[in-house]
Formats: C-alpha cells, structure tokens, sequence
C-alpha cells in the first residue's frame, strides 16, 4: 500500500521533486501537493516577462493540469496548511480539513522582506514575488505613471524592466554601491547599470530608504540624503526570507531556514524541506538549480537508495532587463586567484575567470553567456585547466578546435 506523502508548497521545487519521485519511486507514495496559490505551479523567473507583457500567464505554467493526474498527485491549490502536528502526523488547512502523512515536505519557499521604514503600509506599495503580485502591479501602473522600485537585485530590475515596458518612468533605488551585487563583480555590474539606463530606467546606487512619502497613499520616496523621487507607485524588492511560519508548529529546528542534513531531513525523522525555505550547513540558497539537485537527492532518498546533498556551487545564467548575464561559484576571487579578463565594451560583452591551484573556481559572463554552463561544469568538476588556459577565456569552441588540431 502506497505511503502518504505531503508537500507543502506549489512551486518549481515542489514540482521537481514530484517529477523525480515519478521517476525512482513510482507507486511507493500517495503524494498530495497543498499550494496556497489557486493556480498550477509555475515559473517565478518570467513573472517580469508577463509583467511587461511578453508572455502569458499560461505560458509559464511548468506542467499542465493533466501532466499532475497522470502524475498520481492531489492537488489542492487554494488551500493554505495552518499547522502541522509530528505527533499524530497530521496537516491541518486553513478549511479545518486535516490530511495524513507518512512523510512530509517543506517546499514553502520564501517571503518578500517589506523594509521597516514609515510609509511601508500605504497604499500603492507593493512587492513582486508571484503572479498576485503582478496582477496588483498591472492594476496600479498606468502609462507615463512614476514608479519607484527598491531593490537592485535581481528582482528589482526585473519589475522595473516589467514596468518600464508596461509604460511607466522607472527609478530604481539600491543601498549598495553596485547592482546585483551577489551575482557580478563591479565590472560586470557598471555595465549592467548602463544597459538599464540606456532604456530609460534612472538608478540610485548607495542609496537609502528612510520613508515613503503620502498621507493616504504612496507619493514618494525619501531618501537618506534627503532627496525625494516623486512615485504612484512603490515596489519593494529589497530581498526575501526563508518562509518558516508553517515550519514552526512542527516543532523542528529553525535558523534562517528549516535546518536540513545531506539527506535534506530536518529534526523530525518523516519531516524534510527543500529550496528556498531549507537550510543546508547554513546556507538559504536563493536559486532555482539548487532546488532542482535538492529535489533529485530528496527522491532518491525517499525511494530508498543512497543520496546525500553536499551543497551547490551557486550559478546565475539568466537575462536580466534584456541583457544576457552569467555568474559562478568564487567570480570575485579571494586572495591569491588569478584573474583572467576579455571585455569589449563598444559590443556590450566582458568576461572574467578566476582560477586558483590550476582549476577554474570562478566565473562571470556579460552579453555573451554561451560559455557560461561550460564553464560551470568546469568549476564543478575541479579538473586542471593547463592544457587549455591560454584559450580558454574565448571560449569552448576555440578550445575544442585547438585540440582537434593538436590531435591530427
């Protein structure tokens, strides 16, 4: 008889995981998948390409209604889990139902941080973390409207990107003194701040929010220097945490995250966590691959054979406002790593690996991110790089044809 399986949470994690155990563990488990959102699990990274009406909303479902049937799965989207007792091994939804489980799943992802500053509550600010979001944005903008967005991260600049296509005049306001500064090194970021711009997106670096300006809605933005940028409306990207309410009322241990060992099983014996919301020797990891290799190791796991998580080496390889960006593992270099550069400006491209002990351990790409999974999976495999470090900055066909000479 099939074991009961919940997971709570409806998104790119939780989808994965049922994906892999349909693959190694096939009729071991009645899984049950309790999404708070009323809709099918979908792509959070082109929330901003429906934003600016690139795409619909359809189109980013990751499967469709009929691929989770004949997946097995119970569905309940538009239900909310409010408590989960290990003692009796019970969820109890928002609706006073309760479903029984063998074994459960955190997939609950993350939450956007709203800044503790005056004015967060006023009307007309907004976050932009899924499709409700959006819809609220779309609702608020209007052409020729102001906006201010918080956050230079990547979520920021995609809302504004998504906004300033929709026809709005976009500021953006980052703290730091670069954007995306988790993913590019200053190089790669001072570009990316003149790509945006060039669309007509204003951005304040080093910036502080101190107030959103209005009486009884959102007019502004006070900065810490004193200057005030004009806005209808606020949207805050400033970051996100670990979503562990839920975690709580199990009882298991909690840091940043929901605590999780190699095998991606908290505290209690039947009670795992992945994605966003998990953390792994302290590590919350805010990306969708690590998610992806957690979700592969937790199936395998469940379907009984040996498995055990060691950890991501972090990699970005997305477009951000139309621009194509890639990052990888240690790209800024601590000290004592060799740094290698291509950069032509006038084209928009530069390219820079690090490499210590003779291995590549870093990489960030600008423009041209063919290479960027290559160079990934060299970082990866920690393989020595001597035989092609002379050639490797231009890439992997240069370094293939090369050695396809030498070979003859």
């Amino acid at each position: 008889m099939s074991e009961p399986l919940v997971i709570v949470g409806n998104g790119m994690a939780a989808m994965r995981l049922v994906e892999e155990l349909h693959q190694r563990a096939l009729g071991r488990y009645a899984i049950a998948v309790i999404g708070e959102e009323p809709r099918l699990a979908y792509n959070r990274v082109l929330l901003s390409a429906v934003l600016a009406q690139e795409i619909s909303r359809n189109e980013i479902e990751l499967k469709p209604a009929r691929w989770w049937l004949d997946s097995g799965v119970t569905l309940l989207i538009g239900h909310r889990a409010a408590e989960i007792d290990p003692a009796c091994n019970r969820v109890r939804l928002a609706s006073g139902a309760a479903l029984p489980f063998r074994k459960l799943v955190f997939a609950t992802g993350s939450r956007p941080i709203r800044l503790n500053v005056p004015g967060m509550d006023l009307p007309g600010v907004l976050t932009f973390r899924d499709l409700g979001d959006v819809g609220a944005i779309e609702q608020a903008t209007a052409h020729d409207r102001k906006a201010v967005v918080i956050g230079g991260g990547l979520l920021g600049l995609e809302a504004a990107y998504g906004l300033a296509k929709a026809g709005a005049r976009v500021s953006v306001v980052h703290l730091m003194d670069r954007l995306m500064e988790r993913q590019l090194d200053p190089q790669a970021a001072a570009m990316l701040k003149e790509a945006i711009e060039s669309k007509g997106i204003a951005v304040h670096l080093k910036a502080e929010t101190t107030r959103i300006v209005g009486n009884t809605r959102a007019e502004g933005v006070l900065l810490g220097d004193g200057h005030v940028l004009e806005a209808d409306l606020v949207v805050v990207a400033a970051g996100v945490r670990a979503n562990v309410e839920l975690a709580r009322t199990a009882g298991v241990d909690i840091n940043r995250g929901i605590v999780v060992d190699e095998h991606l099983q908290t505290s209690h014996l039947d009670i795992y966590a992945i994605g966003e919301c998990a953390e792994h020797h302290g590590v919350c990891y805010g990306l969708v691959e690590p998610a992806y290799e957690q979700a592969r190791v937790l199936a395998t796991h469940l379907a009984g054979k040996s498995a055990a998580y060691p950890g991501s080496i972090l990699a970005t390889n997305l477009k951000v406002s139309g621009v194509n960006v890639f990052s990888a593992g240690d790209f800024i270099g601590a000290p004592g790593t060799e740094h290698m550069t291509l950069s032509d400006p006038g084209v928009g491209i530069y390219k820079k690996l690090v490499v210590a002990n003779g291995k590549l351990v870093g990489a960030v790409l600008f423009g041209d991110t063919a290479d960027g999974l290559w160079y990934l999976d060299l970082i990866r495999s920690g393989e020595p790089i001597e035989t092609i470090r002379n050639n490797m900055i231009f890439g992997r066909a240069l370094v293939e044809t090369r050695a396809a000479r030498l070979a003859a």
